[in-house]
């Protein structure tokens, strides 16, 4: 798979070097065993997730993949640890980059969202304006 940088993406981007200081992690999860059977393409474009880190800037000794939901549902976090690893990992400060085929796949429930937010600003260990900005790029 081919990744390219969007123009955006070159000189004044939003990821800065404390980002690439810590891991990139990749969350792969598909709704149903039914749907990881039948859609092996979103399954192929979620783990190709991890080529857009390494375009990014990381290497790829430093992209992990959280594949444990793969068949669960996102209607709640409950029951799936794969978002509870996720959380964990951000908010012990060793996350600088999610990578999702669709914000679908980490949560849908509001409670759900404010966890994984609210982590994000625990790994930042701020609230100040840097907690903030990534706090507004995640919703």
């Amino acid at each position: 798979m081919s990744t390219m940088l969007l123009p955006h993406e070159h000189g004044d981007s939003k990821i800065q070097g404390w980002h690439r200081d810590r891991l990139a992690a990749v969350y792969v999860r598909q709704s149903s065993r039914q749907q990881v059977a039948d859609h092996g393409e979103s399954t192929r474009l979620q783990y190709g997730l991890t080529g857009r880190a390494v375009a990014l800037g990381w290497p790829a000794s430093r992209v992990m993949v959280i594949d444990e939901d793969r068949g669960r549902s996102a209607a709640n976090a409950a029951g799936r640890p794969g978002f509870a690893r996720l959380v964990a990992e951000i908010t012990m400060g060793h996350v600088g980059l999610v990578l999702g085929l669709e914000m679908s796949r980490l949560a849908r429930a509001g409670r759900d969202w404010h966890q994984l937010t609210g982590a994000v600003l625990a790994g930042r260990g701020t609230t100040g304006r840097r907690g903030r900005g990534l706090r507004s790029e995640l919703v």
